[in-house]
């Protein structure tokens, strides 16, 4: 069994990173250590524990430039966009700090004399954190920090394609001085990964990844009486009705698609324009997506980056190609864009039409720089469209009637519903999937009563 963990870079198709896996004694060290640091971290007070997560976001920021580049080589994002990352991360980490003390505490119902009553919320023990390569911190920080300050310890697990992200969190927890075992990171096979959670010690796994990821994860879990929280796929759908802002509404929706080269859960991957607007929105939005410059992401004029691996592009290539061959219509021709000089993981922007639900790709994640859109003739047909899915993480409605906004969305089955807006998570707004895109949530009051349990207290008063 190769023992080496190689990050291969779709910038160059070079080694970027080598690291060792762990092995079988460091996995048992890890989880000992975590195990024997929670009890004392549990009865640390929440503020002193908010100390060290402030001075680890401060540590972590004060590497911008270096983290922002690493993430281009590691995983193809532009530079230019690169340090978005770490801003998101400095949002969600300040944010769930702030809330820490409010959220944890204890909940009193109405006074019974005689009696003492509430209830605490425990932390569930040592937490799993399994991130993914595409938002290698922000998917992580989701979790670390709410659960860090919880009173939980953390194991984090990253990505072989993103493993410098696990280790840069631990540089910034270390300069922040955190106690030994609160933060620890292992860099894991699936294998290893699998018989971890399997095994006692590990009480709360986190886990962002593929819905196949995530059917793994449950099964490795299955025999063992501990939590999960799962953020899958997406293939989330916008609606542009007949009353939205066109040039607006093009503008955050290219965005929103081609952003990370598509690569996020919640990338705009199917767009609904009512048959009023549908010429005219169609001939901006390619308008607009041909202004994208696809290039090396090291470079600062770059706005649309290779995709994270050959078998990645391969993927994008075969949908596209299919629903061509079904009748679909290609806006962009690759040969429009110098992508073949580049590397087989650069791909062009693909907007497509005359596309419809027998196609995979209007069905399929994609998790590319590809998009279908599809004319509609009212609000009823966009919505049945927007729930013809396997998945539901977000959607969003491009309209000037908030009314409106609010009645499509009350019948859209999804986790986050945006009106002019997408493609973004909200700290204060909890973060959550339905159908095959997940269970749980993190973020908000509610990501902490995901990372730990309540224990009622019922205190019987001597008489005075």
């Amino acid at each position: 069994m190769n023992n080496t963990l190689r990050t291969i870079s779709p910038v160059n198709g070079c080694v970027y990173v080598e690291r060792n896996f762990a092995t079988d004694a460091e996995i048992v060290r890890a989880v000992t250590t975590a195990k024997r640091a929670q009890p004392d971290w549990n009865q640390t007070c929440v503020l002193q524990r908010a100390d060290w997560c402030h001075r680890f976001v401060d540590a972590f920021v004060s590497k911008k430039a270096e983290i922002a580049e690493e993430i281009s080589w590691q995983m193809g994002r532009p530079i230019a966009h690169a340090p978005g990352e770490i801003n998101g991360v400095l949002e969600r980490a300040r944010y769930m700090i702030s809330i820490a003390e409010e959220s944890l505490a204890n909940i009193e119902p109405n006074p019974l004399r005689g009696f003492r009553r509430f209830i605490r919320r425990e932390p569930l023990g040592i937490v799993l954190i399994i991130a993914p390569w595409n938002y290698p911190y922000l998917t992580a920080i989701n979790a670390v920090v709410a659960a860090i300050m919880s009173g939980n310890t953390v194991i984090l697990k990253a990505s072989s394609q993103t493993p410098l992200s696990a280790e840069r969190f631990s540089e910034a927890f270390e300069a922040a001085g955190l106690p030994e075992g609160v933060y620890q990171y292992l860099h894991l096979t699936r294998e290893a990964t699998a018989k971890l959670i399997e095994q006692s010690g590990i009480n709360h796994v986190m886990f962002t990844g593929s819905v196949e990821g995530g059917r793994t994860i449950k099964q490795a879990a299955a025999h063992r009486f501990i939590t999960v929280g799962l953020e899958l796929g997406g293939k989330d759908p916008a609606y542009v009705r007949e009353d939205a802002p066109v040039e607006y509404t093009v503008r955050q929706l290219v965005d929103g698609a081609f952003y990370n080269a598509g690569q996020s859960c919640c990338a705009v991957e199917r767009i609904y324009v009512h048959k009023r607007l549908f010429d005219d929105f169609v001939a901006a939005f390619v308008e607009h997506t041909r202004s994208l410059r696809l290039g090396n992401p090291l470079e600062q004029e770059t706005t649309l980056g290779p995709v994270v691996r050959n078998a990645a592009a391969t993927f994008v290539r075969g949908q596209v190609a299919e629903a061509c061959s079904q009748g679909a219509r290609s806006w962009i021709a690759s040969q429009d864009y110098s992508q073949s000089a580049l590397g087989p993981t650069y791909l062009a922007p693909q907007v497509l039409t005359g596309v419809n639900h027998s196609m995979r790709i209007m069905k399929e994640e994609t998790f590319g720089p590809a998009v279908g859109i599809m004319k509609v003739s009212s609000d009823d047909e966009a919505v049945t469209l927007m729930n013809d899915s396997p998945f539901g993480l977000t959607g969003s409605v491009w309209t000037s009637d908030e009314a409106a906004a609010l009645a499509i969305g009350n019948r859209v089955h999804t986790g986050t519903w945006f009106m002019n807006r997408c493609d973004y998570l909200d700290p204060a707004l909890a973060w959550t999937g339905v159908k095959d895109s997940g269970q749980g949530c993190s973020l908000s009051r509610i990501g902490y009563e995901q990372l730990t349990q309540p224990k009622s207290f019922y205190m019987n008063l001597p008489p005075l």
